[in-house]
């Protein structure tokens, strides 16, 4: 997959129960426009929404599963369970977090490693991390390539922007690791995601730019509004 998605656009299509959008039918007709538009993989959440958008288009995906625990902040293929339903689901890669948080029931980063090259080698493995720490920790652990979803998300890095002192953060992620960086997160324009592929990114991910209409609606409605 890594090979197939090599500088080029990979849309994330996910709805969360409370979006309006919530629907594995119509995550995969957002894929199909995705497809339609150029992109070259699909970031997907849930086996369901993964099933419904292999039917629609041939496209690899990146799968995840979204689901939260009362003992953990991880909610990102936080542990076996989820991993177990991605490699049902068909995706050709699996995106964990990688941070360095505590995780539900006592389980590792390196027990789902593990436990997917153990058993589904074929898998290709994701990253998701917030810090540089993690990136290099990440490739340590084998992982195939790093992302970095979580930057600006995590209590170390909460409010930071990817994009901030010119993609700083992906320079600097860049510079360390030599497995495949995947860019994710706040890539709002097409010159944005142009930039941080220049700056030699392996792929970009865009998710809500594209795929969540209440986002975009919302950012023209504080633009027009704005004293």
């Amino acid at each position: 997959m890594l090979e197939q998605i090599k500088k080029g656009l990979v849309v994330s299509c996910q709805a969360l129960e409370n979006e309006p959008l919530h629907s594995s039918y119509i995550m995969s007709k957002m894929a199909l426009a995705a497809k339609q538009g150029g992109a070259v993989g699909i970031r997907a959440n849930s086996k369901q929404d993964i099933f419904a958008i292999k039917k629609e288009i041939d496209l690899p995906v990146v799968g995840i599963v979204k689901r939260d625990y009362p003992d953990s902040e991880v909610f990102i293929t936080a542990t076996k369970r989820e991993v177990a339903e991605l490699i049902e689901s068909g995706c050709e890669m699996i995106a964990m977090d990688a941070t360095l948080r505590k995780r539900p029931n006592g389980e590792t980063v390196g027990d789902l490693v593990s436990y997917v090259r153990d058993n589904h080698p074929q898998v290709q493995l994701m990253a998701d991390i917030s810090t540089l720490e993690e990136a290099l920790k990440a490739e340590g652990l084998g992982f195939d390539c790093v992302s970095t979803t979580l930057h600006g998300y995590t209590k170390e890095t909460k409010g930071s922007k990817l994009y901030e002192n010119d993609f700083e953060f992906v320079k600097k992620i860049l510079g360390h690791v030599s497995i495949p960086v995947v860019a994710e997160g706040n890539i709002m324009t097409p010159e944005m995601a142009r930039k941080v592929l220049s700056l030699g990114a392996h792929s970009v991910v865009v998710g809500g730019a594209i795929t969540r209409p209440q986002q975009i609606t919302n950012r023209f409605v504080e633009e027009i509004t704005r004293d």
